[in-house]
C-alpha cells in the first residue's frame, strides 16, 4: 500500500509539470466582450399652438377721471391716429375751466393795481415823499401779484387741457383688440378702456411646459409654408397658474409675412391660433451655445474606477480606455461627451470593471481567426 501511494503522488506531480502553454492560455487568451453602439443625442421636436400678437399692444386710457358719455368704437375695429374712441361728460371740466378763467381775471386785475401802485410810489420815492421801506413793500406786492397771475394762467391752461382730455383719441394707427369701456361708467385717471394693437410687425406668443425652456428659434407652420421664428423675449419665471413659460417670437427677417402687418393671405390675423414647431433642449441636459455634442451609450459601459469616467473600445484587438464627461444618467443609458466619440462607434458595454489596458479582447459578434 505504501508503494502504491508513493506511485500516485509521483504521477500527480509529473502531470502538473507539463507544457505551460496548455494552461497558461488563461493569461493571454482573448476575452469575449459585449459591445454597444454610440448614438448622438438629437434635440426632440415639440409642436405647440401659438397666438398671433402685435409687437406693441398699448392700453388706451383717459388722462382725467369722469363718467363716460359716448363710445365710438368696438372691438376689432381699425382706427387711424387721432380717431375718437370715447368721450367723457364735460360738465364738471367746463365748470373748472370757467372757474380758472375767473381766477385768472382776478389775478390780472390785482396785478394791474399792484403795478399802478408801484409806479406811483416810485415817483414819490424819487421826490423823497416816500420812505425806502414803503417803496420796497410796494415793489414786493407787485412781484407777488405777477406771480399769482402766472399761477392762475397755468391753472387755466391745465383746465383747458383737461377739457381736451375728455375726448380719448387713438394714439396711432392700429386695430382695437379689446374695448371694455361703456357709456355711464365712471373711470379713474389711467384706467384702461381699450387696448390698441399698433400697426406694424406681428409676433407669435407661445406657452411652453414648465420643464421645457423656450428655445432661441423655431418655425411657424402655416399651410405648406414654414416661417422662421426668432425668440424676442421670455417670461422671467413660470406662470404660477398655468405652469408654463410665456415666450414671444418675432418673424425672422426676410420671412414672407414680415411686411404684412395683417397677414393678408397668410392667415396671420391678430388673435389667430397657429401651429409652431421647436427643437428643444433634452430634459436634464442643458446645452449652452458651443457646448460639446452629447452621445447616448449603455449605462454599464461607463467605467469610473480611475480619476474620472471613461469608456473602453477595441483597438487592434486590445482594450483601450478614453476619458468622457457624463452629462446625465438615465435608466439604462448615459448621456456623455468626449472628443473621441463619434456616431456609430462601438464601445465595450459590459464588464468594464474587469478590463485592463492592452488586454486582448474580441467582440462577441466578431468571428475568431480560426472561424474565418
Amino acid at each position: 500500500m505504501r508503494k502504491l501511494a508513493a506511485f500516485l503522488c509521483a504521477a500527480l506531480v509529473l502531470s502538473g509539470c507539463g507544457d505551460p502553454s496548455a494552461d497558461g492560455a488563461g493569461q493571454t487568451q482573448e476575452q469575449r466582450v459585449k459591445t454597444g453602439v454610440v448614438t448622438p443625442v438629437t434635440a426632440p421636436t415639440i409642436r405647440l399652438t401659438g397666438v398671433i400678437r402685435a409687437r406693441y399692444e398699448t392700453p388706451q386710457a383717459f388722462q382725467v377721471g369722469g363718467q363716460i358719455a359716448t363710445r365710438k368704437v368696438d372691438s376689432g375695429q381699425r382706427v387711424v391716429k387721432g380717431d375718437v374712441l370715447f368721450t367723457l361728460d364735460p360738465s364738471d371740466l367746463r365748470q373748472s375751466l370757467s372757474a380758472s378763467k375767473a381766477e385768472l381775471a382776478s389775478a390780472q386785475a390785482s396785478a394791474a393795481v399792484a403795478r399802478a401802485d408801484l409806479e406811483r410810489d416810485r415817483k414819490l420815492f424819487k421826490r423823497d415823499y416816500l420812505s425806502r421801506q414803503a417803496f420796497d413793500r410796494a415793489q414786493l406786492s407787485a412781484e407777488q401779484a405777477d406771480t399769482q397771475e402766472d399761477a392762475a394762467r397755468a391753472r387755466m391752461e391745465q383746465a383747458q387741457n383737461a377739457l381736451e382730455y375728455a375726448t380719448l383719441r387713438a394714439e396711432s394707427d392700429g386695430l382695437l383688440i379689446e374695448v371694455s369701456g361703456e357709456p355711464g361708467q365712471v373711470v379713474q385717471t389711467g384706467h384702461p378702456v381699450a387696448r390698441l394693437a399698433k400697426a406694424g410687425p406681428r409676433e407669435v406668443e407661445v406657452a411652453f411646459p414648465s420643464d421645457v425652456r423656450p428655445p432661441a428659434s423655431g418655425e411657424l407652420l402655416l399651410n405648406e409654408a414654414r416661417i422662421a421664428l426668432e425668440r424676442r423675449e421670455v417670461s422671467g419665471s413660470v406662470d404660477a397658474a398655468s405652469r408654463t413659460w410665456q415666450a414671444r417670437y418675432r418673424l425672422a427677417d426676410g420671412s414672407p409675412a414680415e411686411e404684412l402687418p395683417d397677414g393678408i393671405g397668410l392667415g396671420l390675423g391678430l388673435g389667430e391660433v397657429v401651429q409652431t414647431r421647436f427643437e428643444t433642449t433634452p430634459a436634464g441636459a442643458a446645452m449652452a451655445h458651443n457646448a460639446p455634442s452629447l452621445y447616448r451609450v449603455p449605462v454599464a459601459a461607463v467605467d469610473e474606477r480611475g480619476d474620472g469616467p471613461r469608456l473602453w473600445h477595441i483597438v487592434d484587438g486590445k482594450a483601450r480606455a478614453f476619458a468622457v464627461t457624463v452629462a446625465k444618467i438615465e435608466r439604462d443609458r448615459a448621456l456623455v461627451s468626449g472628443s473621441e466619440l463619434s456616431d456609430g462607434m462601438r464601445v465595450i458595454a459590459l464588464g468594464t470593471h474587469l478590463l485592463a489596458p492592452a488586454m486582448p479582447v474580441r467582440a462577441l459578434d466578431a468571428p475568431r481567426d480560426d472561424e474565418e
